[in-house]
C-alpha cells in the first residue's frame, strides 16, 4: 500500500470514528431517524469525507441494513437497542464503522459488552497470513461465554477503492470456509453481532438502501428517460450503496418514481433489511483495520 492511498485509508477512519460517536450522542428518546441519518452524514461531508454507505439505524431485533426515507415517522423509544452503522470515504478509500446504543436502560448492558470485547479479540488476532476461521471461533467463543450466540450468517469483509465488499469474509464464527489468508496492506472491516435469539438473520422488508446493478443491467434500459437518470445515479453514487434520501437530492419531485422503475428494471436493486430469525435482540460493535506486519492497524478508533 503507498503512501497517499494509507493517508486516505487513516483519513477516512478519522472521520468515521468522529461521525460515529457524534452520531450515537445524538440517540435519545423522541428523536427521529432522519434527523440522526441527516446529521451524521453532513458531519461526514462537513469533515471532508464521502458517505461510503446510507447511515444504517437498526433497532432491536433488526441486524442491518435500514436506513430512514427523507420521510420516515420513527423515533426512538426507551429500552431501543441501536446499530448506528457509518461509512466513509476520502477519493473511494472506505472506513466503516458500528457501535451500539440502549436508549436509557441498561437491559442488554453484557450483550453490548459481548459484541465489543468479541471485536477486541479478533482485532488481537489479526495479521497477514492469519487463519480467519480461527479469528471467527474466537469471536464466537468470546460471545458464547457471554451467554449468547454469534449470528452465524453475518461476516466481516474487506474494503478496497470504491468496494464495500470485495471478496474476503471475516466470520463470527468457527468455520472452514475462512481459510483465506489477508496478506499485508489488506483492509478489513471486522463486526461481530451478538444476539439472544437463533444466530441467524433473514431477509426482511425493504430497507431503503440501493445499489446500480452491474452496468450491463443498462444495456436492457430501453425508454430514455430511465437511461437518463441511472446515468446521473451512477454517477453520483459510483458502486457505492446509496438511500431513497440521497436519491431525493437528485430528483426532488420524482426519486419514489425513478426508485420504483430502475428497481423494477432491474437496474438498481434495493437491499433486505437482515432481521433475527427467532426476533432476538441483536447487538454489533465494527472497526476497519489495516494489516501491517506486526498485526493491524485500527483506523477507526
Amino acid at each position: 500500500m503507498d503512501d497517499d492511498v494509507y493517508e486516505k485509508y487513516r483519513r477516512a477512519g478519522k472521520i468515521a470514528a468522529e461521525a460515529r460517536d457524534y452520531g450515537a450522542g445524538l440517540i435519545k428518546t423522541g428523536v427521529s431517524f432522519p434527523n440522526v441519518a441527516d446529521s451524521v452524514e453532513s458531519r461526514i461531508v462537513e469533515k471532508g469525507g464521502g458517505v461510503a454507505f446510507p447511515v444504517n439505524i437498526s433497532v432491536n431485533e433488526i441486524a442491518a441494513h435500514y436506513t430512514p426515507r427523507h420521510d420516515d415517522k420513527l423515533v426512538f423509544k426507551k429500552s431501543d437497542v441501536v446499530k448506528l452503522d457509518v461509512g466513509v470515504h476520502v477519493d473511494g478509500f472506505i472506513a466503516d464503522t458500528a457501535v451500539t446504543v440502549e436508549v436509557e436502560t441498561n437491559e442488554y448492558e453484557d450483550m453490548i459488552k459481548a459484541s465489543s470485547d468479541a471485536l477486541d479479540a479478533a482485532i488481537d488476532m489479526i495479521k497477514p497470513g492469519v487463519n480467519l476461521g480461527d479469528v471467527g471461533k474466537k469471536i464466537e467463543e468470546t460471545i458464547k461465554s457471554y451467554g449468547y450466540k454469534p449470528v452465524e450468517n453475518l461476516t466481516g469483509h474487506s474494503l478496497e477503492c470504491y468496494n464495500l465488499h470485495s471478496g474476503i469474509s471475516v466470520p463470527n464464527v468457527s468455520t472452514k470456509l475462512g481459510r483465506v489468508k489477508p496478506r499485508d496492506g489488506d483492509v478489513l472491516a471486522v463486526e461481530p453481532f451478538a444476539t439472544n435469539g437463533k444466530g441467524h438473520v433473514i431477509s426482511g422488508k425493504g430497507s431503503n438502501i440501493y445499489l446500480c446493478n452491474k452496468s450491463f443491467r443498462s444495456r436492457f434500459v430501453r425508454e430514455n428517460r430511465s437511461k437518463v437518470v441511472f446515468k446521473k445515479i451512477k454517477a453520483e453514487f459510483k458502486t457505492l450503496p446509496f438511500s431513497q434520501r440521497g436519491c431525493k437530492k437528485i430528483f426532488p419531485n420524482t426519486a419514489d418514481i425513478i426508485l420504483r422503475r430502475l428497481t423494477f428494471l432491474g437496474t438498481l436493486k434495493q437491499y433486505p433489511q437482515l432481521v433475527e430469525q427467532n426476533h432476538g435482540i441483536v447487538t454489533q460493535k465494527e472497526h476497519t483495520v489495516i494489516l501491517k506486519d506486526d498485526g493491524c492497524e485500527v483506523t477507526t478508533i
